[in-house]
């Protein structure tokens, strides 16, 4: 059996993961938003079936699939140690923004400009 990453790797399987994200569908709807014929898209359900991705549930004459969250729960929990890597960056993009609209109008962070010596003074506003 396929690993949850495996099965996500597959670029069609994610369209249809991505398409059920929103709302349930039908082998038809996907087959038309995809522009996929009928027995790829069905393949690929299968094995997002096989592999607890998905679920159906008959209407009707038709078959409609939506999304199970099982095997994201997975995907989550291996994503979670990696989180620490882009929260730091997205808290201090946060800072930065607080503190640009925290200031005055008009004004804008001094540059810094290099002096004689070596070292840098802020540059005097004009």
């Amino acid at each position: 059996m396929e690993s949850v990453f495996e099965i996500i790797a597959e670029p069609n399987r994610r369209a249809i993961l991505s398409l059920l994200v929103s709302s349930q569908q039908s082998v038809g709807e996907m087959e038309r938003q995809l522009r996929m014929p009928q027995p790829t898209v069905s393949k690929h359900l299968r094995v997002l079936r096989e592999a607890g991705f998905v679920e159906s549930t008959v209407d009707a004459q038709r078959r409609l699939y939506r999304l199970k969250p099982g095997p994201f729960r997975e995907v989550d929990a291996w994503l979670a140690q990696f989180r620490r890597f882009w929260s730091a960056h997205v808290d201090a993009l946060e800072r930065h923004l607080d503190r640009m609209n925290h200031q005055p109008q008009g004004s804008s962070t001094p540059t810094k400009r290099k002096t004689k010596e070596g070292t840098t003074r802020p540059k005097p506003r004009t």
